[in-house]
């Protein structure tokens, strides 16, 4: 599993928001103050910095969703939680991409794990047969929301290329529900061909473009356990 740490390259930025903070008040803090006063200070900015380097930073992206920063103790809780999750993904389906972005989770389902045949929304075997093993890491964690993002390739105009994407998300989403995870626990989005990690001058590439991914975040019961400590 890819593990990057997307909070190193703002520590610049963390450490400028803790002069923000009286030399007094944090000497008399314990630790868990500590990391509440950081969190509180440079929460929306390291949001604002790792959105951006999540792959997607664009508007309504996954960068948008696992940039989202609650910090603090509860982010501290809330990222142990979600490092188990991230292996428990890692072992079920060692071929996608798993990457812990921030308090979240990002997958990257590729052209060994969901890819789709061209001009097609409809899930392969192979596809289903590794959804099946995500299904059961999902219902083990059911306290997190789980944005999915569909992916085309290069060829077709913008607007087909949209609908095809959203179809396709929905068509994750609807063979996970249909194998008992909650419909509203997921949202989906179609990208169209914007966020192509691929060329699309060959079909190696143009395979790997249509893709799904994920972003996995916690729901507001995890929040609420978080900041309550559990």
């Amino acid at each position: 599993m890819k593990y990057l740490n997307k909070t190193n390259i703002a520590a610049v930025f963390l450490s400028g928001s803790l002069m923000l903070t009286s030399c007094e008040s944090v000497q008399n803090a314990n630790n868990a103050q500590k990391g509440a006063a950081i969190g509180t200070a440079s929460g929306a900015v390291l949001g604002g910095i790792i959105g951006n380097n999540a792959g997607h930073g664009g508007k309504g992206g996954i960068g948008a969703v696992l940039g989202g920063i609650v910090g603090g103790v509860a982010g501290i809780v809330i990222g142990n939680k979600m490092d188990k999750q991230a292996k428990e993904i890692n072992q079920a389906l060692p071929g996608a991409e798993v990457e812990r972005v921030a308090e979240g989770i990002k997958i990257t389902l590729n052209e060994n794990t969901i890819n789709f045949n061209f001009d097609s929304a409809n899930l392969t075997p192979t596809a289903k047969n590794n959804l099946d093993k995500l299904v059961t890491v999902f219902r083990n964690n059911p306290d997190t929301n789980i944005n999915v993002y569909g992916h085309t390739d290069g060829k077709g105009s913008e607007a087909y290329n949209l609908g095809l994407s959203d179809r396709r998300a929905n068509s994750v989403i609807n063979y996970l529900v249909a194998h008992g995870i909650q419909r509203g626990r997921m949202a989906a989005k179609g990208m169209g061909k914007s966020e192509p990690i691929a060329s699309n001058d060959t079909d190696a590439g143009r395979a790997k473009n249509r893709r799904v991914e994920f972003a996995i975040t916690a729901n507001q019961k995890m929040i609420q356990e978080a900041h309550q400590g559990k």
